[in-house]
Order: C-alpha cells, then structure tokens, then sequence
C-alpha cells in the first residue's frame, strides 16, 4: 500500500483484536506519508497503570506526531486537525467506553463522528477493536458495549474506503485495495 494510495483513499479503518499489533500496523502506515501527522489520542488515565501504559505509547511514538487528546469530543478533534495532515484516531474502543460510561447520547455521538469524518478531505485512519469475536459478556453493560462497538464498526466500514484487519501484526484487506 504506497502513501499515495491512503491519501486519495480518505478513510482507513484498521480492526482487530486487543494486542493484535494494530495501533503499531495503523502508525506505520501514517508515518509513511508525508507530514504533517496528528494523532488523536482517546485514552484516559484513571488509574496509575493507565497512565504508565499511556506514558510508554507516547514514548514509542516516532518524533513529529502532533498530540490531540480526545477522550469525548472526538468530532471536535478530527476538525480541529491542520488541513493537510494526514489523523490517526486510536481508539474507537475508547473513545466509545469513555462516551458510555459519561451523560452522552451514543448514537448522536455516532453520528457527530461521521458527520467529522465526511468532511475531512485528508487521509485519515481509524483503529478500533473487533468485539464481536468472543463469548458473550456476561452483564447487561458489558453486552450493550458489545452491542454499540459492533453497531460503530459497521457504520465507520461502511464510509471507509479501506478496511483492514490485523491478526498477530499481520494486515488482511477486508476492504479496498492493497
């Protein structure tokens, strides 16, 4: 996949399990196009070990990522990135954690964020995980994150012009070309 492919594509969109190597695959191929780049970072350090995991992430990320934070306003991030940088948005499992667990209404937030990703006009890739391949989970809101992740994944693959899914760090284009 050359740059000059993602960057006439729009939106890529990199799915995949926890620690499948997916948020190193999606930084890997922002860095191998042309500056500037912004990553929108969605975590929030709750505990101690949320901020040292968050600590070492942005520690292992190559030198010239502009920074946003977005742990809830995540449309009014990817607008406010510098027209012509290439985003990246880690993650879309977070940032909808973050909007259930708040007063937010999920589904207009949903909505917020394709309304943010339509009118980008760079490229611009997505991580998310893929819940849907597990037991089912054991309590009501553990089942409606399921339940809203799934509904999420299906609406950010639908305006995406790229899927891909990594397994063990390894791509597999679900969706799009290579």
């Amino acid at each position: 996949m050359s740059g000059t492919d993602l960057e006439d594509e729009g939106i890529t969109f990199v799915l995949g399990g926890a620690r499948s190597g997916k948020s190193r695959f999606a930084e890997s191929f922002v860095t191998s196009l042309p500056r500037p780049w912004v990553y929108i970072a969605t975590a929030e350090a709750h505990d101690d070990e949320m901020a040292v995991r968050i600590a070492e992430h942005r520690a292992q990320r190559e030198a010239g990522w502009q920074t946003l934070e977005a742990p809830h306003d995540l449309h009014d991030a990817i607008g406010a990135a510098p027209k012509g940088a290439v985003v990246l948005v880690d993650c879309l499992t977070l940032w909808l954690s973050n909007i259930m667990h708040g007063p937010y209404d999920i589904e207009h937030a949903m909505t917020e964020l394709e309304q943010a990703l339509h009118a980008r006009e760079s490229a611009t890739v997505l991580v998310s995980n893929e819940v849907g391949l597990g037991l089912v989970p054991e309590t009501p809101l553990g089942r409606a994150f399921r339940d809203a992740q799934g509904r999420l994944n299906q609406r950010v693959a639908a305006i995406a012009s790229r899927v891909i899914f990594v397994v063990a760090g390894q791509p597999l284009v679900v969706k799009g070309s290579t």
